[in-house]
């Protein structure tokens, strides 16, 4: 009889135990998570996720605590969070509004679970896949965007909303705001340089991050006094370090500064010393810095490497590799003295990047990848981009910082950046430690995207699928 109580109560106290554990949805398990914001990392832990976020991380010896619909075997595994690439473009008219829908998946595939459209031409259907995207009805990365950018009048960028008073900047961005958009995108075609810092002005009393292609015109105090969040590509770091900026932006306003004249000038200026005071005032300022690499490196080495046999294409539908012919056609003009040019120009500017590092301005990682720019792909881009933040002098892990750190910092995102309770499941599982080697993150055994997991066998097939996509589009 005895023994039988004693049965009895073993049976009901494990019930009692199995009920008063915790539930989730999924378990990552033996995980080693690496913390991008410290570079420490942490072995034999497990990651309890429930309704698209991370609940719980604990160590392994407590696993018990937690009964999951699903677990996933994470030994030897390094995890990080999702990439952002914070720096793309959904463009090329309307005819091409399913080429750019394909590429969805294709960031998923290369974990790039969230991705920020610096404006371009089919806003509607971008901000459209966006709502789709956060509601579960269609597959891809998470879209933050600008929605059409402001320019002046008859600029040469489609879709974009241009202005030439303060009122007609109102306007736009009443407009913008009615559209829900994440940041305000600016460029400098034909827009005024005194329109282009009031729009920066109007964009932040609203409460927005600011982007822009910058105006040689204006110096970089200029700009970090009206509030720009961030500077959009390298190549106006190297003006900003000129200890000559000021007569340079006066003479650009003049009309006496120019082109091929005035890279020479700005390379002959750049002094270190000079930059650093620069770039410590951007710091100040909270100004963000997004170089985008992988375009311009591209562009002036092409003459080593064309790309117009890379396997990549498959994935790229032949309208979006249609528009890549302006820019290959004007390097494939270039001379030896214009190819050697380019090349110093690159390499002077890329100078700038440990600099900018040091003087505490925050980098986000971008490709620049979509229409127009080419060869610089959606999903690989962003991990050739990784390495050449580090080839150019940062570390792995302020490379790591760039994409999953600052760039959910710079949206105030505050669910991102991090493998902690409370924040978004989206997150990399990686075969290899990206600390020790940054190619690493293209070494990728699984991809978690609002909880749901994407293995190896998945990610195969969605490649597969954007490939077959391709071949069925008009061409």
């Amino acid at each position: 009889m005895k023994r039988i109580t004693f049965l009895l109560l073993g049976i009901i106290f494990g019930q009692l135990s199995f009920a008063q554990n915790k539930a989730a949805d999924l378990l990552i398990k033996s995980a080693t998570i690496i913390d991008i914001k410290t570079g420490k990392t942490s072995s034999k832990q497990v990651i309890a996720i429930k309704d698209g976020m991370i609940i719980d991380v604990f160590p392994e010896s407590q696993r018990s605590k937690y009964n999951a619909t699903k677990t996933l075997d994470a030994q030897g595994k390094y995890v990080i969070p999702g990439l952002w690439d914070m720096h793309m473009h959904f463009g090329g008219g309307e005819e091409l509004i399913e080429e750019n829908k394909n590429l969805l998946p294709l960031y998923l595939a290369y974990g790039i679970t969230t991705v920020r459209d610096a404006a371009a031409d089919i806003s509607p259907s971008v901000l459209q896949w966006r709502e789709e995207i956060a509601a579960g009805k269609l597959q891809g990365p998470t879209i933050l965007t600008s929605g059409p950018k402001l320019e002046g009048y008859k600029s040469v960028w489609k879709g974009d909303i241009e202005v030439g008073n303060t009122q007609e900047i109102k306007l736009a961005l009443d407009s913008l705001q009615k559209m829900k958009v994440d940041f305000v995108k600016i460029t400098d075609n034909t827009l005024s340089p005194d329109l282009f810092l009031e729009s920066i002005r109007m964009a932040r009393k609203r409460g927005y991050q600011v982007s822009a292609h910058i105006p040689n015109s204006l110096t970089m105090e200029q700009i970090a006094a009206a509030g720009l969040s961030s500077v959009e590509h390298l190549g106006y770091a190297l003006k900003a370090g000129s200890k000559v900026e000021k007569e340079i932006s006066a003479a650009v306003a003049a009309g006496t500064l120019k082109g091929r004249a005035f890279n020479q000038k700005v390379m002959d200026t750049f002094e270190e010393n000079a930059a650093l005071s620069t770039y410590r005032n951007m710091a100040k300022h909270g100004m963000y810095v997004t170089p985008t690499l992988s375009l311009n490196y591209i562009l002036a080495y092409f003459e080593k490497d064309n790309h117009k046999n890379d396997a990549y294409l498959q994935y790229i539908g032949k309208g979006l590799q249609k528009t890549y012919e302006g820019r290959v056609k004007r390097v494939e003009q270039d001379d030896a003295e214009a190819i050697e040019f380019r090349h110093q120009l690159f390499e002077k500017t890329v100078k700038t990047l440990p600099l900018l590092q040091k003087a505490g301005v925050k980098i986000m990682a971008g490709t620049d990848a979509g229409y127009l720019n080419s060869y610089a792909y959606p999903g690989i881009g962003l991990h050739k981009e990784l390495e050449l933040l580090v080839k150019y002098g940062l570390t792995p892990l302020q490379a790591l910082q760039a994409s999953v750190v600052n760039s959910p910092a710079f949206l105030n995102k505050k669910a991102y950046g991090s493998l902690t309770a409370g924040k978004k499941a989206d997150l990399l599982l990686l075969n290899e430690n990206p600390l020790k080697n940054i190619s690493a993150t293209q070494k990728i055994h699984a991809v978690v995207v609002k909880g749901a997991v994407l293995d190896r066998a998945v990610l195969d097939q969605m490649l597969e699928d954007v490939k077959k996509k391709n071949s069925l589009l008009p061409q």
